[in-house]
């Protein structure tokens, strides 16, 4: 298989319902220039078989792999894989339920291309709701929370991502430099599920100038069997977010090079964070007394 442009990853476990249609807006990108790496977690029902079919009708361009165990291993692991396997200058993630637009992958290579010293593109992300019929609910996107349509050195959108209140980068909506990922020390395996992004992403925007666009380029299905859903059901939101909180400030105590007044400035903001994540846990607790 010929190196190319870009490295697409797409994780999967028992994730059948939805992966021909997430596949399918990768094969649909107007920059065929792609390669996709689709790693199997572990998976138990079709999802492999569904990957497989693609290989082959694609060999040139996509391929399955999975852990050497053949279990499942937690999303960073998988994503961590995907990385391990990719070839492409620029690494994109696609998770199984979700899609995306097709100037998708042309848009952010060309903003990434025009300047070398980026790390990371990404956009908005529609909440979607409307795939269904009736929808469940209404599509959304969330505020940036910054200017859209420029760079932003470090640490600018850490503290955004802090915030948690923004649309920040998703792994459906962001172009990633794989040389940059690679530096940063890709996913922290010790993070399975809930927030395992957010832990990549602040490293990423840390490291790197990012930019911001105001495009819509992915969809972010909504359905009752998703990671999130399933997080928040069993009340594990806050605590994955304080355990999020609790890394983010062993990561800046780690971190050479942090000036006095950033770290002043980034102590407000979590303890805003970690003050506001404790009292929706405590609401949430209140409430579900009889």
């Amino acid at each position: 298989m010929a190196d190319r442009r870009v490295s697409a990853i797409v994780i999967v476990y028992n994730g059948a319902e939805f992966l021909r249609d997430a596949i399918a807006s990768i094969v649909g990108q107007t920059l065929t220039d792609w390669e996709l790496i689709v790693v199997d977690d572990g998976s138990t029902d079709q999802s492999a078989s569904i990957a497989e079919e693609f290989v082959a009708l694609r060999p040139d361009q996509i391929r399955l792999v999975r852990h050497e165990d053949c279990r499942n291993h937690g999303m960073s692991a998988a994503r961590n894989l995907g990385i391990a396997q990719a070839r492409g200058k620029y690494i994109a993630f696609l998770d199984a339920d979700d899609e995306w637009l097709p100037n998708k992958l042309l848009d952010q290579v060309a903003v990434l291309e025009a300047n070398p010293a980026l790390g990371m593109v990404y956009g908005r992300t529609t909440i979607w709701y409307s795939w269904q019929s009736p929808p469940s609910g209404e599509d959304f996107h969330y505020a940036l929370g910054v200017t859209p349509g420029r760079a932003y050195d470090p640490p600018i959108l850490f503290e955004n991502l802090l915030r948690n209140v923004y649309q920040t980068p998703t792994t459906c909506n962001a172009l990633i430099s794989r040389r940059v990922a690679i530096e940063v020390g890709c996913f922290d395996d010790a993070f399975k599920g809930m927030f395992e992004d957010q832990v990549f992403f602040a490293k990423v925007m840390m490291s790197a100038p990012v930019f911001v666009s105001d495009v819509v380029w992915a969809k972010y299905r909504q359905h009752a069997d998703s990671a999130s859903v399933a997080s928040q059901s069993a009340g594990a939101d806050e605590s994955a977010r304080l355990r999020f909180l609790r890394w983010t400030a062993g990561y800046l105590l780690r971190r050479r090079g942090v000036r006095i007044r950033t770290w002043l400035r980034f102590s407000r903001v979590f303890v805003a964070a970690w003050r506001d994540t404790l009292n929706v846990r405590k609401a949430n607790r209140a409430g579900s007394r009889p």
